[in-house]
């Protein structure tokens, strides 16, 4: 093992598919641990996973963050430990998406507009009163 095996209870950063989560160890399994969300730090992209920044594909999907408290199975080595204050979850999504979409703003791109319009119904869901 070329890394501190981490355990029950930590506070780590955590890669799920396109976004990174502030949260805690919940369960080790062999490969994985499963992490509870307590704060995002990067919103994952839009459009498809396997195609990224194409908009020719079947389907262009709209990727939500995970909700605060969700539990993910992350594969080891996509964990690390975090010993940063963790910003609370509403302020921390806002900040991510804002983050992805102000980025997006720079690209003139097919891709980047059709993002924009997944963020846009995001934000209106995420943020109703």
């Amino acid at each position: 093992m070329n890394k501190t095996e981490l355990k029950i209870g930590d506070t780590v950063s955590a890669i799920y598919k396109t976004g990174k989560y502030i949260g805690e160890i919940t369960a080790i399994r062999d490969q994985h641990y499963v992490v509870r969300v307590k704060a995002v730090l990067r919103h994952p992209q839009q459009g498809d996973l396997h195609n990224p920044k194409q908009t020719d594909v079947p389907f262009f999907h709209e990727r939500r963050a995970l909700a605060f408290r969700e539990q993910a199975n992350i594969p080891k080595q996509m964990v690390h430990l975090y010993e940063e204050d963790v910003p609370d979850y509403e302020s921390s999504l806002k900040g991510a998406i804002d983050a992805l979409y102000e980025s997006l703003e720079q690209d003139d791109s097919e891709y980047a507009k059709q993002s924009q319009q997944r963020l846009n119904s995001l934000k209106a869901d995420y943020f109703r009163a």
